[in-house]
């Protein structure tokens, strides 16, 4: 069983136990969140799945996530060069990301 849940403009697939990194909120660690926006539910065991797809959404489904910690993704390393003008510019950004684990799929 799993489901394509849309969250901060990203989708991802949901499979109970699996670790997800979820845009930044503001949520202590061992809170639970509710992601509701399910635009795809796949039921049942391999071979004999019931898929749901959701117009826009699955009425009554939803993923309960647990959040684990907050992390830092990878750096990302942003430069400005203009040739012949000695115009350099170095910038860096590393996003922060909230870490969940997912507890329970219900459709």
């Amino acid at each position: 069983m799993y489901a394509i849940v849309k969250d901060g403009g990203h989708q991802y697939k949901c499979e109970v136990g699996r670790k997800m990194y979820l845009e930044l909120r503001d949520v202590e660690d061992g809170a639970k969140i509710e992601l509701t926006d399910v635009l795809l539910l796949v039921k049942g065991e391999e071979g004999k799945e019931e898929t749901i797809i959701g117009q826009p959404t699955v009425e009554g489904a939803k993923v309960v996530c647990e959040v684990m910690t907050k992390r830092k993704g990878p750096k990302v390393v942003i430069r400005w060069f203009r040739r012949r003008k000695n115009s350099r510019k170095k910038n860096g950004h590393r996003q922060t990301y909230i870490m969940v684990e997912v507890k329970e799929i219900i459709g």
